[in-house]
């Protein structure tokens, strides 16, 4: 406790028992923001409505999401758009001669610059709405000879000259999302006559916190929002409000994992290795990276635990995750418990159950595959296995989640490619473990995800990263190919591979409407380079349309020598593993992501062989330029989200860029540690917020997530 007597204000001498007594406090009283707010207008009210706002709290919370310029009558240039604030002298509706256009509205206005002719178009009953005296706030083109055309305008108790607020004559206003039936100079009217409400705004953030970081504190960032008169004043504004909505939800994050390690409980592999021992001593034909046996150890710990497992492993494109998820899959089972992976499309279930086979050729261990195309004899039999725990290992599509399929003793889930499971499909996978226990689950994506994204997406997950790719993997050569002379060497340069005995995939373009449509183009493709390019050589067809039996045989084709040429869409991003194929054509390249293109590359280069990736497209395409340049999948990562944040936005399937309502990335990403950090210290101690310093954080999480989202998050 400081001992330091209370002093009046700016440093006077120290304030006596009858001052303090005296003195005025000023609580926030949040009630007052609670108070409908009515423009006297039915269009407005409702556009308002539709914008979300209801309440004077609400309009305060209505952040503008760009600033305008505002200018004193004697600062607008010719041709200017800006905004000011003048008062009516004199105005009168005039007719128009040309016809269908109703008559026009001039109005003398001035502020204490000087006056000006501002006319309306179409608005003829504001010359009886816009007495002399009405002060008003005006954005439009000043047209040069002291007349200024308005587009938007709204009455205000601004005083005269103080758009923007500065003595010069030359700020910025905020300009705000607007609605049919109301105008972002309509709402900063509104903004304008709201602001001694930004007294009754609640501060949520802990007096330490925001001394720690330098911040202001609430009602002065929303007051520097909505009324600052320099873009640097607003950016600081944000950036504190961006603060506290990053802090809210790493608190969510971590209020998820707390009640999680609280609730639930999971069987703990915590016996030494005996099978896993043996598989990595004997079984694995490669050495593994360094990533790779801190991954495990990571692995072993968690699993040992009675505290369900829930670890995101993401890494680079054949940095190999896979052998990471069998590990964890072989504790099960040397626990003799059980482990299922589940992967979301039939295609990429069959690569994993595939690569499952080959690791463990030398350990007598029983697996099986179960999809939707499983036959219906196969499939009773692994059902039923899995049921009396004669099965140790499952891997499978939605299929292992049917209310039919019931496990022994499901000790491990690891789920690949989880964002593309719903909610509601990993509860289910979820509630398949014992009677009372949750399984440990691993969750992969096979997209490297740059830091701050992870954070944002999978905060409440621990998170392992494989960075470092197996010895001999080789570099793959990237080149862009725009002209129809370029197209020609890179169809000559693959046609000198395949005589080479190598093995090429030809990618189609990205049809996003449809995948039917995608099929047909990928079969038009395919049927011309057969006939064409290729005419020499064994081309294969593989798409998602095709039936299951027609997609294996293609497959199998490519994967055992019997085809010199696969031509695909995208579903090869994932999964396919074919060391002899040393190159890849992608047509359109320029419709693809980053993060997809990066995910095809990673289909060649698996040999002994150097391999060549060529991307038809616009040599000026910064995104086909990324991949030419660099190989390292976390910088593309990275690049992806500088680049998305400039407005290439097409072909991403990323996620975690437009949840938040102040925050941005990639800007904010020091914003985004700041946050975690803070949030780690505050949730130590207090995981449920019920301490007194925070408990109006905990109702800033509740406003913001509701209960529901509070509640742990299923596998």
């Amino acid at each position: 406790m400081s001992d330091t007597a209370p002093a009046s204000f700016a440093g006077g001498p120290p304030a006596d028992r009858a001052e303090l007594l005296e003195a005025r406090v000023r609580w926030p009283r949040p009630s007052r923001l609670a108070r409908p707010l009515r423009t006297g207008r039915r269009r407005a009210d409702e556009a308002l409505g539709a914008l979300g706002v209801h309440s004077v709290g609400e309009l305060l919370e209505h952040l503008p999401r760009d600033r305008r310029e505002a200018r004193t009558v004697a600062n607008l240039g010719r041709s200017e758009a800006a905004t000011v604030v003048v008062e009516v002298r004199s105005i009168r509706s005039r007719p128009v001669r040309r016809r269908g256009m109703r008559p026009l509205v001039e109005a003398t206005v001035a502020d204490e610059t000087g006056p000006m002719k501002a006319t309306f178009f179409n608005q003829p009953w504001l010359a009886e709405r816009y007495r002399p005296g009405t002060r008003l706030l005006l954005h439009g083109r000043y047209e040069g000879k002291n007349r200024f055309r308005v587009s938007h305008h709204a009455v205000t108790d601004e005083p005269l000259g103080g758009a923007g607020g500065d003595p010069e004559g030359e700020g910025d206003v905020a300009h705000y999302p607007a609605s049919e039936g109301i105008t972002s100079t309509e709402i900063l009217a509104l903004v304008g006559a709201a602001r001694p409400a930004l007294a009754d705004v609640v501060e949520p953030l802990p007096a330490k916190v925001r001394v720690g970081q330098g911040l202001a504190d609430r009602p002065a960032a929303l007051a520097a929002m909505h009324f600052a008169g320099r873009p640097d004043d607003a950016e600081t504004g944000r950036r504190r409000l961006a603060f506290e909505e990053l802090l809210v939800t790493q608190l969510l994050f971590l209020r998820r994992r707390a009640r999680r390690d609280a609730a639930a409980r999971a069987p703990a592999l915590d016996e030494p290795p005996s099978l896993t021992a043996r598989w990595l001593q004997r079984g694995l034909p490669f050495e593994l990276t360094a990533d790779q046996t801190r991954a495990l150890a990571e692995l072993q710990a968690d699993l040992g635990r009675d505290r369900p497992m829930q670890r995101l492993l993401m890494g680079e494109v054949g940095a190999g995750k896979t052998v990471v998820a069998v590990y964890a899959m072989l504790r099960a089972a040397e626990h003799g418990m059980q482990a299922a992976l589940m992967a979301p499309t039939e295609t990429l279930a069959e690569q994993h159950f595939g690569t499952l086979q080959r690791l463990l050729v030398s350990e007598t261990i029983s697996a099986a595959l179960l999809t939707g195309s499983t036959p219906a004899a196969r499939r009773a039999d692994v059902v039923g296995k899995l049921a009396t725990g004669e099965l140790s290992l499952v891997v499978g599509t939605h299929a292992l989640i049917e209310e039919d399929v019931a496990f022994d003793r499901l000790a491990v889930a690891v789920v690949d490619e989880q964002h593309r499971f719903g909610v509601r499909q990993r509860a289910a996978l979820d509630a398949k473990g014992p009677a009372g226990l949750s399984p440990h689950v691993l969750h992969m994506t096979a997209t490297p995800i740059p830091r701050t994204l992870a954070l944002l997406n999978y905060g409440d997950l621990d998170q392992t990263s494989l960075r470092e790719l197996p010895r001999g993997r080789q570099p793959v050569a990237t080149h862009i190919a725009g002209g129809e002379g370029e197209r020609a060497r890179a169809y000559e340069r693959i046609r000198e591979e395949l005589r080479a005995g190598r093995q090429a995939f030809v990618v189609c373009p990205l049809v996003e409407e449809s995948e039917q449509l995608q099929a047909r183009a990928a079969t038009a493709e395919y049927e011309r380079l057969a006939g064409g390019e290729f005419a020499d050589f064994r081309v294969v067809l593989l798409h998602g349309q095709m039936r299951p039996r027609e997609k294996q045989t293609a497959m199998a084709a490519f994967a055992e020598g019997g085809a010199d040429v696969l031509v695909a869409t995208s579903v090869i991003e994932v999964g396919i593993d074919v060391p002899n194929a040393t190159v890849m054509l992608v047509e359109n390249a320029e419709r693809y992501g980053i993060s997809q293109l990066h995910q095809l590359r990673g289909r060649i280069g698996r040999g002994a062989h150097r391999s060549l990736c060529v991307l038809f497209g616009p040599r000026e395409s910064r995104r086909l330029e990324a991949l030419a340049q660099h190989t390292d999948g976390f910088e593309l990562a990275q690049l992806d989200l500088e680049l998305r944040k400039e407005g290439e936005l097409a072909g991403t399937r990323q996620s975690g860029l437009n949840q938040f309502g102040v925050a941005r990335l990639p800007e904010d990403a020091d914003l985004v540690r700041a946050a975690r950090t803070q949030a780690e210290r505050i949730a130590a101690p207090d995981p449920e917020l019920v301490e007194p310093e925070h408990v109006l954080l905990a109702d800033a999480l509740a406003r913001a997530f509701g209960p529901e989202q509070l509640e742990p998050l299923p596998a």
